[in-house]
């Protein structure tokens, strides 16, 4: 059976259905810069495991928040990017963010936050030339 067809009903419960999962806000946010390689997802979300990153990659594609295209950079690798339907969660996401922030602080644990580099690292540019 496929995940989609197990969505709650109602759209706030849809919504967080969707968005669950260990690393999906943090796979959603890393794709707001751009398509990427699943090598360089890796690289770039700290702590995250080959076999996860691609379990949640194919969920957050059956719910049509990303999708998969031939990379431009390597003929035999694929790329991962936002749909629209994926992209019109930016605002959402940011929100999130800035709502975990307001949180920690009205608790008193702002010292718990961790900044976005000890998970995500900076995204790795590459030349045109280069082959990785």
């Amino acid at each position: 059976m496929k995940t989609i067809n197990r969505l709650p009903g109602l759209p706030i419960e849809r919504t967080l259905a969707v968005l669950s999962g260990r690393w999906k806000g943090v796979i959603l946010h890393v794709l707001l810069d751009g398509p990427q390689r699943t090598c360089d997802l890796e690289k770039r979300i700290v702590g995250v495991s080959q076999k996860v990153l691609i379990e949640q990659l194919r969920a957050l594609e059956e719910h049509g928040m990303v999708s998969r295209q031939p990379s431009a950079r390597d003929r035999q690798g694929v790329e991962y990017l936002l749909t629209p339907l994926g992209e019109s969660l930016r605002p959402i996401l940011e929100l999130l963010i800035e709502w975990g922030v307001h949180h920690a602080m009205e608790l008193d644990e702002a010292d718990r936050l961790l900044p976005c580099e000890a998970v995500v690292r900076d995204r790795i540019i590459r030349s045109e030339n280069e082959n990785a």
